[in-house]
């Protein structure tokens, strides 16, 4: 406990600058139009590739005797990789709303 305890005194500024950035990304976010939803899902996919590509460098330099940093970095591929997919698949919907529909025979 007094490790824990220890590293948030110790990195208590980056622990603001986190609380921060997620209060200002749920202010930008949620004022955004929906027409511009499309645009800023796939730059949210380019993001999360690069988070992929850290978290295996990170499991990849990480001890073998470290669990943690293998367990974390394991979920952070899994779970990137889903947010990935999942945004191209609703990127591939809203855009198939904008085409035009066939004539039915």
């Amino acid at each position: 406990m007094d490790e824990i305890l220890g590293f948030i005194q110790a990195h208590q500024d980056m622990i603001y600058v986190v609380i921060l950035m997620g209060f200002l990304g749920m202010e930008v976010i949620g004022r955004v139009p929906s027409v511009l939803h499309t645009p800023l899902m796939s730059g949210a996919n380019a993001i999360h590739g690069v988070v992929i590509i850290g978290a295996v460098i990170i499991m990849g330099k990480a001890e073998s005797d470290n669990y943690l940093a293998l367990i974390l970095g394991f979920l952070a591929v899994v779970l990137g990789t889903l947010n990935v997919v999942g945004g191209f698949v609703v990127t591939d919907r809203m855009l198939e709303m904008f085409k035009k529909k066939k004539p039915k025979s």
